[in-house]
């Protein structure tokens, strides 16, 4: 395990693996570097670039300073950006993908961005999460309900109950447990960006850096609906497929794809102008 300090003092733990330019994996809400995407595409990258997974505020092996603040995420990704020599590629995940997008356009240190699925919910594809979740994540956890915060999460991403009810006799469920407490970090990441209007992708177009918007084939219709209106919004990105996915990668099938954009051999499947248009 490696540690970067951030500006506020908060410590950041990581791991790294590979050779050649340097590409930072942030992952989205419950996951950690010891429990992610980011861990599992890891090794089907290491041959061309050095892969840093890390632990997000608050998570894992990483401290936390209040009050949060979204600001605060993008100087963790800054210190991480400057541990590996002043740049860096980013793949973001989930309401990782948002907060990969914050940072780019904050004007983090990033030269390429791939972004996987971000929430976005720009239409009436699904029901919107109300404003005030953030706030109802809080009080479970004022009162250390943290089951009950895992299982709200759930239910707002759609997870069937009987999976949700499976999880609670396996080990991963204390996991989840465990980073409870950053759901709240989650829902400030994505505030404004799931009210069920276009303006969910807006935020960013201010990022000029060449952006992959990736979506599953799987996905369903209200993510494949803001991952277009994602790449419509961002002048330098493209949409592209993933081929046989859905929100629960498979690595060694997404890999190639990433290996393709980053070393600037991706073909332009569709432009965010034909996202545009769509």
């Amino acid at each position: 395990m490696n540690t970067v300090r951030s500006a506020d003092g908060t410590t950041i733990a990581f791991d790294k693996v590979g050779e050649g330019p340097p590409l930072i994996m942030i992952d989205g809400a419950l996951c950690s570097r010891a429990m992610g995407p980011g861990k599992s595409l890891a090794p089907h990258l290491a041959d061309r670039f050095t892969v840093y997974t890390y632990d997000r505020r608050g998570r894992g092996d990483s401290s936390d300073t209040a009050p949060y603040a979204v600001e605060r995420e993008i100087e963790d990704i800054d210190a991480l950006i400057e541990e590996a020599g002043g740049s860096a590629y980013a793949f973001g995940l989930s309401s990782g993908a948002a907060l990969a997008l914050d940072a780019a356009a904050h004007g983090s240190a990033i030269t390429k961005l791939a972004a996987y699925e971000a929430p976005l919910i720009v239409d009436d594809a699904r029901t919107p999460i109300p404003s005030g979740t953030a706030a109802q994540f809080e009080a479970l956890l004022a009162d250390d309900r943290r089951g009950d915060a895992v299982r709200l999460f759930m239910r707002l991403v759609g997870a069937p109950a009987v999976m949700v009810a499976l999880m609670r006799v396996l080990p991963v469920w204390t996991k989840l447990k465990r980073v409870a407490h950053t759901l709240p970090y989650d829902m400030t990441v994505m505030a404004g960006r799931q009210e069920g209007t276009p303006a969910g992708a807006g935020g960013w177009s201010g990022v000029e850096i060449p952006t992959l918007a990736l979506v599953g084939e799987k996905s369903p219709p209200w993510l494949q609906s803001g991952m277009r209106a994602l790449a419509a919004a961002v002048p330098a990105a493209d949409l592209a497929i993933a081929p046989r996915q859905t929100h629960m990668i498979k690595p060694r099938l997404l890999a190639p794809q990433l290996a393709k954009f980053f070393a600037g051999t991706q073909a332009r499947p569709e432009s965010a102008a034909g996202a545009a248009a769509a």
